[in-house]
């Protein structure tokens, strides 16, 4: 089931989403190092940086009893979400924290940002400054009450010998003492949580991870990039539907798309919005990337286990075998979310995400891909397709990173439309070259346009060819051809071309590329056209120009009159050229000699020029051709050593040709021949040499 791509309301998400103040840190942690930081305090930390990716602010410096609160400190409480405060039984012992505790209820009045945890200690207990926190303040007033002694003792040597004592800094004050007893008070009739109501530390750290999740989740999703919500309402909406996370079958839904669309986006946000219904989240980015690079998908699974197995991983899963079981041993009765971005191979799936059975009922496991196939073989019914956006979001998402708001400035928007329609609503093209622009005037902005085409942009280029460079060795030809010289033809006619050409069944060759996001077939009617968006289009073109930078007689195909002048008008053909093609508007003589143009090109298969006049014809065509479309063929027959023992079609309309060559030749795999409105052909060849001849077409041909 392909999820509906149509627009729903956005009013109700775009009211729930209303951009939050910017805060650095999504939490602070208040703690007593020396009670928490190497147990509990690490695993929270962890929990939260890690494996929530919550932005969490830990001063990890150990600290002497009394000394003071530094400046970064109280800045670092300024700019965060959110605080937790570890309550410990050495908490109140520590000066530092007292004023830390005393900083946060401060600077956040609203109690709905402080978050108490009473760790292994009573609430009444803070309350009241009883137990442990009633002996931390009775060594504080003894201490403030010999710092005073000494305080007066010092003034009246200081009288007694002319010295100046008022810059002397002594810390403590009994007025202090009160303020950090009020604060205790105030934390301690905040609703927190206590250590003593949880059977385990780890379900604490749950319950405390999931609440913190759903405080920071509009700011983790928001904050410095409201760019991400263009155009992504409605995908979210839907998806959130089909998600479900309240109910309990286990559901597999995948996002896939071409490359640089955001799928890795809409995926982020749909895991930010819904991950606080899990016991267990996790977001594994770049799957393709990093199996690549490490040869297997061993550390990928430890990422998953790690929370559940922690530092016994590495020596449980020590291969793939070993992952899968304890993977399927361990989440099978834990309702997770399980995020795989940009998945390439089905072994990827099969390994890390197996069965349904592999987890917990409520689980949902999230796939992005650009091969919409690898979703369907995994029996992933819930595929949603992700389309470029439309002009007025592709605009708006551009100005976002070019102008830093929604709509261009005065002067740029006709500039601004021109880098919106070259980008043809590809979100990675859009934000890209409007992040470059950014500050730059109106002559840097016609400059970059001009270039456009010339040079190509790396970011862009880079995305985009990691689709092609994962197809099958036949796959990219293919690729090529169509977008060297296929783009926009009927189907049929694209497919008849390439099985000629390759020898092949190519119609599921090309259901392949529109699977993995290369091609686009689009329908008119009765009438379906091959498409590539622009930017993929771009991208091959860019694959056949680095084949030789320098000189195009290296690449494996010519469609350019600039790059075909050159290899002809220089005799420079080579075997890496397969295919050219050179269709005129109008018929045109070129000054180009074609003689000797062919005689080392033995890999040619296609040869197409149209409206291109020639003075004289070619001594030899290499035998490799299969199809000859070459209309006003300057020649009066096919060169005498042309074998043509591999061609399946040949058009030379309008040409010279008396006949079609001296002697007797076989045809075996000719299919179709046109030499209409050549009207100097007077023989025709023997048919019996072509047993596989299927059209005919002769019309015009006056002497015969």
């Amino acid at each position: 089931m392909a999820l509906s791509t149509q627009r729903a309301s956005t009013s109700r998400t775009s009211a729930e989403w209303a951009p939050p103040p910017h805060w650095k840190h999504d939490v602070f942690l208040s703690f007593r190092g020396e009670d928490t930081r190497s147990g509990f305090l690490a695993h929270l930390y962890h929990e939260l940086q890690y494996w929530q990716a919550i932005k969490t602010f830990k001063d990890d410096r150990d600290l002497e009893i009394g000394a003071t609160i530094s400046p970064e400190l109280l800045t670092a409480i300024e700019q965060s979400h959110l605080a937790i405060i570890v309550l410990s039984p050495n908490y109140a012992s520590s000066t530092w924290c007292l004023d830390e505790l005393s900083k946060i209820l401060e600077c956040m009045q609203d109690r709905q940002r402080i978050l108490p945890i009473f760790y292994h200690v009573d609430p009444s207990d803070v309350r009241n400054q009883r137990g442990s926190f009633a002996e931390a303040f009775t060594k504080h007033e003894e201490k403030f009450r010999v710092v005073n002694w000494w305080r007066a003792t010092l003034r009246k040597v200081a009288n007694l010998f002319g010295w100046d004592s008022k810059h002397e800094e002594f810390s403590g004050d009994v007025e202090m003492v009160k303020r950090w007893r009020a604060a205790l008070t105030k934390i301690a009739n905040i609703s927190g949580w206590d250590s003593k109501n949880y059977p385990s530390e780890a379900e604490l750290i749950k319950r405390i991870v999931n609440c913190v999740f759903r405080k920071v989740h509009p700011t983790f999703m928001l904050s410095g990039s409201l760019d991400k919500l263009v155009g992504i309402d409605s995908a979210l909406e839907q998806l959130h539907l089909h998600l479900a996370p309240k109910d309990n079958d286990v559901r597999f839904i995948g996002i896939w798309g071409m490359g640089g669309v955001g799928k890795t986006t809409l995926a982020k946000l749909v895991s930010q919005r819904i991950s606080h219904h899990f016991e267990l989240s996790w977001f594994l980015s770049n799957v393709r990337e990093v199996s690549g690079k490490q040869g297997d998908l061993v550390n990928l699974q430890r990422q998953i286990l790690s929370p559940i197995l922690k530092e016994n991983v590495a020596q449980c899963v020590w291969d793939e075998g070993a992952g899968t079981f304890f993977t399927k041993k361990h989440l099978c009765n834990k309702k997770v979310l399980l995020i795989l971005d940009d998945v390439h191979q089905l072994n990827q799936l099969k390994t890390l995400a197996g069965k349904k059975d592999w987890f917990g009922v409520g689980s949902r496991i999230i796939i992005t891909t650009r091969d919409e196939r690898l979703l369907v073989e995994h029996g992933i019914a819930i595929r949603y397709k992700v389309e470029v956006l439309k002009d007025d979001e592709a605009l708006e998402l551009f100005s976002q990173n070019a102008f830093k708001k929604n709509q261009p400035e005065e002067g740029f928007l006709e500039l601004s439309r021109c880098f919106v329609h070259y980008a043809k609503g590809l979100p990675l093209a859009l934000t890209t070259l409007g992040s470059f622009l950014y500050a730059r005037d109106q002559d840097k902005w016609k400059s970059v346009f001009d270039n456009l085409r010339k040079i190509c942009n790396p970011t862009i280029f880079h995305s985009l060819r990691v689709s092609y460079d994962g197809q099958e060795e036949i796959d990219k030809k293919i690729f090529l051809d169509v977008a060297c010289f296929h783009t926009g033809k009927d189907e049929e006619q694209v497919i008849e071309i390439l099985d000629s050409i390759y020898n092949i069944s190519s119609r599921i060759r090309i259901d392949i590329l529109i699977e993995k996001s290369l091609l686009i077939i689009e329908k008119f009617h009765d009438h379906k056209s091959v498409q590539m968006h622009d930017l993929i289009q771009e991208m091959a073109w860019e694959i056949v120009h680095l084949q030789s930078q320098g000189d195009p007689c290296q690449r494996s195909r010519l469609w350019l009159r600039n790059d075909i002048s050159h290899v002809f008008t220089n005799s420079s053909g080579t075997r890496a050229i397969e295919a050219i093609v050179l269709r005129l508007p109008k018929l045109e003589a070129v000054p180009w000699n074609c003689t000797e143009a062919f005689n080392e090109m033995h890999g040619l298969r296609l040869l197409h020029f149209d409206n291109v006049v020639f003075s004289s014809g070619p001594k030899i065509l290499p035998n490799s051709l299969r199809i000859i479309q070459w209309s006003w063929y300057p020649s009066k027959s096919l060169p005498s050593r042309f074998e043509p023992h591999v061609l399946s079609k040949l058009e030379m309309r309008g040409s010279k040709l008396v006949r079609l060559w001296d002697g007797a030749k076989d045809f075996p795999k000719l299919k179709y021949m046109d030499l209409s409105y050549s009207d100097k052909l007077t023989s025709i060849p023997d048919f019996t040499r072509m047993p596989n001849l299927e059209e005919l077409n002769l019309e015009g041909c006056k002497k015969l």
